[in-house]
């Protein structure tokens, strides 16, 4: 697959404007020590993010290396993700690598000295969604060159105000205002809530490959990219420190030239990065878990609520338990741009809206979520609409859309002329991408059941929460105008701007669509899905960079 060389050269155009990157303490102490810092390390080498603490005399001088920043610079953020049965949430986080210039090291790994005073590019972006149950993780690349919408966000800084726009690609978005404007951009883009984000800089890739020691990689040809560096013999090696960051920032060299071979590459990278550390072989020496401690956080900026090492450290050990074999790999689904088809991409619509819609589900990419077991239909005498009492919310804003008015007063009424005599609406805010029902104890599932049906909404969209307040409606942006929700929900829920172009673009494309008809609980096979225990995956070297 591929957008041809002709989008590669035109890019690398692009590319010239800013030139982004191509992407004595006890024994017992000391042994939690060393747990810490693998774990820490395992998780965040999701994205070549690692931090690690080798002894709690060590914890404060780590918390004031890293650097913390607001995580959504927009007016608007959307809600939490809803929680199982069981109280579980999922987690969201996003992962992004900077091509910041500013320090000798960065210019000097990087290039380009005459940008050192240009602010960053975030030209790795990622998001990790990790399941309520902590049993799989999903992992969805969004190439740099991709054209979204970019929210108004806020510099927290200065105070400026960057406008919205429609215009730019998304690794600009890091420009206004910082990773909280990135953060916004995405929600806007998937209707994914985002929980945290985790930045890196090139120093950062750099240490923490020497620090863990190296990772092996594959090309399937000999490979010589004089854009990044990277010169490899075909076959496996093992690459560390600048030759890391030279793999990781491989465009040109891979696949069709373009920005969608860089992302493979770096899901390639990561997975075996992951699976060494699973494997225990690496972190063991305390110099190395110091050398890890120290560049990893110095690199490392994240949102003000992940911002210290114990954060860090719990967030990891709750996670951790995810195998290798259930993580999986993607990139999203795109078209040419119509607006400019040699550069940039868009969304495919259709199979880029299925993607981000079993991320938002809760469900995992790789098809194998156990079947739950069919619950009972409701038995007795039907259910007495009259008694079922149902608060209703307006969900349908955005980061780009105002809410519609009286869309919660409207549904509920609706309900009430449906029997629902007990329907009311709540006025207070709430933004959400699917419409749901939620209701707190399993004796309520009939009644919550009840009114999905007379909405005409699926049974998925029916959920045992415990944490909500009686059977609660909240009607998100999937469906914002009738009284009847949609059979067929539009693409996003949020609105972005390229939507209209993406129809355009994919017209040709519809036939194609219709034959292939993937399965409904699993990803596309546009977005390449590769599983973390694949280790047979070997990187296609573009013709023009082999030798």
């Amino acid at each position: 697959m591929g957008i041809g060389n002709a989008r590669g050269e035109a890019a690398e155009k692009t590319d010239r404007k800013h030139e982004p990157a191509e992407g004595a303490e006890t024994k017992p102490r000391r042994r939690r020590g060393v747990r810490i810092a693998r774990w820490t390390a395992l998780c965040l080498a999701v994205l070549v993010l690692a931090v690690s603490a080798t002894g709690w005399f060590y914890y404060r001088h780590l918390n004031h290396n890293i650097r913390k920043s607001s995580l959504n610079l927009s007016d608007k953020q959307l809600d939490r993700s809803v929680p199982n049965a069981e109280g579980q949430r999922p987690l969201n986080i996003l992962l992004l690598g900077s091509d910041s210039r500013s320090g000798k090291e960065n210019q000097d790994l990087g290039g380009a000295r005459e940008d050192a005073d240009r602010p960053a590019l975030a030209d790795v972006q990622m998001l990790v969604h990790v399941s309520a149950d902590r049993t799989n993780m999903s992992v969805v690349s969004v190439p740099r060159d991709t054209r979204v919408t970019i929210p108004k966000c806020t510099d927290p800084a200065d105070g400026k105000v960057y406008r919205e726009t429609s215009s730019q690609i998304i690794n600009t978005s890091l420009q206004n205002g910082g990773p909280g404007c990135t953060v916004a951009t995405w929600e806007e883009l998937t209707g994914i809530p985002v929980d945290h984000f985790m930045m890196i800089d090139f120093a950062g890739v750099v240490s923490m490959a020497d620090a863990v020691g190296g990772v092996p990689v594959c090309v399937k040809d000999n490979i010589r990219d004089s854009k990044s560096g990277l010169e490899l013999t075909k076959g496996t090696h093992t690459i560390k420190g600048e030759q890391a960051l030279q793999w990781l920032r491989t465009r040109h060299g891979f696949e069709d030239g373009s920005d969608i071979g860089r992302t493979h590459a770096q899901h390639m990278y990561m997975n075996a990065m992951v699976r060494q550390l699973k494997g225990g072989t690496k972190l063991s020496d305390p110099g190395q878990l110091t050398d890890l401690a120290e560049s990893a956080t110095k690199a490392l900026t994240v949102d003000k609520d992940l911002g210290s090492v114990k954060k860090l450290y719990d967030l990891t050990n709750d996670i951790k338990r995810v195998p290798s074999g259930r993580i999986t790999m993607t990139t999203m689904p795109w078209v040419q741009d119509p607006q400019d088809p040699d550069a940039h991409v868009i969304p495919k619509s259709g199979d880029a809206d299925k993607l981000f819609s079993l991320i938002r589900n809760d469900v995992a990419l790789d098809g194998k979520d156990k079947k739950k077991p069919e619950k009972p239909a409701p038995s007795g005498s039907p259910v007495a609409r009259n008694n079922v009492a149902v608060t209703v919310f307006n969900g349908t804003g955005t980061a780009v859309l105002p809410p519609v008015g009286a869309r919660g007063s409207d549904i509920a009424a609706h309900l009430v002329k449906q029997g629902f005599a007990k329907a009311t609406s709540d006025s207070s805010p709430r933004m959400q991408a699917d419409t749901t029902i939620t209701f707190p104890k399993s004796a309520q599932r009939a009644d919550a059941l009840a009114v999905a049906k007379a909405l005409g909404l699926p049974e998925s969209a029916v959920r045992l929460t415990p944490e909500a307040d009686g059977i609660t409606l909240v009607v998100g942006g999937d469906w914002r105008e009738g009284t009847s929700y949609p059979k067929a929900p539009g693409a996003k829920a949020s609105g972005t701007a390229a939507k209209d172009d993406a129809k355009h673009a994919d017209k040709k494309n519809k036939k194609d669509e219709k034959e292939e008809k993937p399965e409904d609980n699993k990803a596309p096979e546009s977005s390449d899905p590769l599983n973390g225990d694949d280790k047979s995956a070997c990187m296609e070297v573009n013709s023009l960079n082999k030798f």
